[in-house]
Parts: C-alpha cells; structure tokens; sequence
C-alpha cells in the first residue's frame, strides 16, 4: 500500500465515520432517555434513503403508508386509553392529534412527489416523512413498558426491528436504492484533493452535532432531556414529563437516522435490510464509547470508520467481522472495570 491509497482510504474512512458518529450519536441519546438499546436505529437510515430515492425519481413515497397505518394505531391505542380510563369527550382530540400531521403530510406528499422539487425540497419533505415516525414507534412499542427492565425493552427492540425489515420489505421491495449525488465537483485542501460529496458529508455531519449540542446547551426541552438522562425519577419528580422526553428522544434519533440515510444514499445502495449492519456500526461506537459519552462515541465512529474503510482493501469479505472482533476486547475490558471499581466500593 502507497502513501497515496493510505491517504485516500483515510478520507473515505472519515466520511463513513461520520455517518457513523450520527448514529452513534443516536443510540447514545435514546438509551440514556429511556434507557432502550434502540436496535432499529438503522431503519430510519433506511427509509431516509429510500423516500429521498423515490422523491427524486418523481414518485410516491411509500413512506407515507408507513407514517399513516402508525398513526392509526396510535389513535386506536389512546382511544383505547381514553375509554378505559372514562374519557370518551376527549376522544376527537386524540384523533386531531394523532391524524392531523400524517394526513397533511400525506397530501403533501401527494401534491409534490410527481413534480421535479429542488433538492432542498426534496430533502425536507423526506425529513417531514420519517422524522415523525420515532415518537409514534416509542408510543406504540416502549411507552406503555418504559418502567420494564432494560432486557426487556431490548426484546420489544428487536421485536420492533423485525417489524420494521418486514415493513420496509412490504413497501419498498427488495431491490436497492440509491440516491442522486448531493454535491458534484472537486474540492482541494492543500495536498488533499476531496469530492464535493465527502466535504459535504462531513460538513453536515459536523454541522448536526453542533446543533445538537446547542438544543442540549441552550433549550429548555434540550435541558429537560439532558435531566432524564441523569435521573429519571428525580426529574419526573421536577415536573418533568419523561413520556414527552422520551417521544423527543425518538423523534431526535429518527432525524439523525433519516440525515444519515440521506448522506449515505449517494455513497453506497440501500436495501431494504441493509439498516441493521450500518446501525451496528453506530451500536458498536456506543459500546466502544461507554454507552453514556457522546465524545468518546464520535471518536469511536470516527476509528470505526477509518478501520472498515482500511479493513475493506485488504480483506472486503470481512470487513464486517472485523469490527465485531474488535468489540470483544472492549466488553471484556470494560467488563473488568466494572469489577475492579466494584472491588474498591465494597473494601
């Protein structure tokens, strides 16, 4: 290997950790919220993609249908609730909330899926369809256990996962998707000679963690997130609705998953099961990271990236195994910590 590839495979490598980091990113914030191991993470990349893919190619995103049969379970689901509990007068409220956005969003997408829209368009419409989908899986699927344990929830997550394959399967197909390319030319740094798309991804990358930082830092929904995090009962007792965090969380994971699909529809097809092994890599970072660190995460994503990207030209046929390999030391060396420190604590 020349210098030259070294250092080619090192920007490809950022470019997919960056990706990666977002959902990294993603799994950190939702566990940490509601304390789930949000395995389908990388279906929101996948219907990302796949809507963005079907926006450009001037036809109904299929999206839409997803959006809208949750929906109707959720009225359902809280209509239920609302019965049970003697509140029937409230019940046209729980149809205008649950109804009223997909059913917008669906003649939205109606009236503009055949046109040729701007790719801005294109992408905010996309975000519209998928973003909303996360508050309505943590309705349906985590809210009503969110006081289980945590294997639990994480049998509800791959349940929910499947369900999601399947679905994808259902309404997308089973060929690959691709998207159009989000930014065409060269851009020179130096001795650096990057595609406009690699500066793009990492530039949006960057952008949406510093965004995401600022919501933490800045926001009172961002702070009221941040004190669930820390203790979620302290903060229920504050006043603190952690069933809104936790929506909150979901719809903050569904957009940095649809963000990461948009990013990475143009570098690599998309299938409909492709969500699982690139939500690995961002699953792996979290581990990597501490479950709980939103830097050491990043940093995590970033060396995944890089070692997939290296481990792809020299052996492409495990490249995802390699990863896997390397998580085992991780676990048993955080393993042994938690032993270690819990040694110290009893003496």
């Amino acid at each position: 290997m020349t210098g030259g590839i070294a250092l080619i495979l090192l920007q490809q490598g950022i470019v997919v950790g960056a990706i990666y980091a977002l959902l990294a990113l993603a799994f950190v914030l939702v566990f940490s919220v509601s304390r789930v191991l949000f395995l389908p993470q990388g279906q929101f990349v996948v219907l990302g993609t796949m809507t963005l893919a079907q926006l450009q190619a001037a036809t109904l995103p299929s999206t839409i249908w997803l959006l809208l049969a949750l929906a109707v379970a959720a009225t359902i689901w809280d209509a239920a609730v609302a019965i049970r509990r003697r509140r029937a007068r409230g019940l046209p409220f729980v149809v205008l909330r649950n109804l009223a956005l997909p059913i917008i969003l669906g003649l939205l997408a109606f009236w503009l899926s055949p046109l040729k829209l701007p790719l801005p368009l294109q992408v905010a419409l996309t975000l519209a369809l998928v973003v909303p989908l996360g508050p309505m899986i943590y309705r349906l699927a985590f809210q009503p256990i969110a006081e289980a344990s945590v294997l639990v929830l994480l049998i509800v997550a791959v349940a929910v996962d499947a369900a999601l394959v399947t679905l994808s399967l259902f309404f997308f197909g089973a060929e690959g998707w691709r998207t159009a390319t989000l930014a065409a030319g060269r851009v020179a740094f130096g001795p650096l000679n990057l595609s406009a798309q690699q500066v793009f991804v990492v530039a949006t990358s960057l952008v949406t963690m510093v965004l995401l930082s600022l919501f933490f830092a800045r926001t009172v929904r961002g702070k009221a997130l941040r004190a669930t995090a820390i203790n979620r009962v302290g903060a229920q007792l504050s006043g603190i609705g952690v069933n809104a965090a936790g929506r909150l969380a979901f719809g903050l994971a569904a957009f940095l998953g649809c963000v990461s699909g948009i990013l990475i529809g143009p570098i690599s097809t998309i299938f409909y099961d492709s969500g699982f092994l690139i939500g690995l890599k961002g699953f792996i970072a979290m581990i990597i990271g501490g479950v709980v660190s939103y830097p050491l995460a990043v940093a995590a994503a970033l060396a995944i990236g890089v070692i997939e990207t290296f481990a792809s030209f020299w052996a492409s046929a495990f490249r995802d195994a390699i990863i896997c390999v390397i998580l085992i030391p991780i676990l048993l060396w955080q393993s042994w910590s938690v032993r270690a420190s819990g040694r110290e604590e009893e003496e």
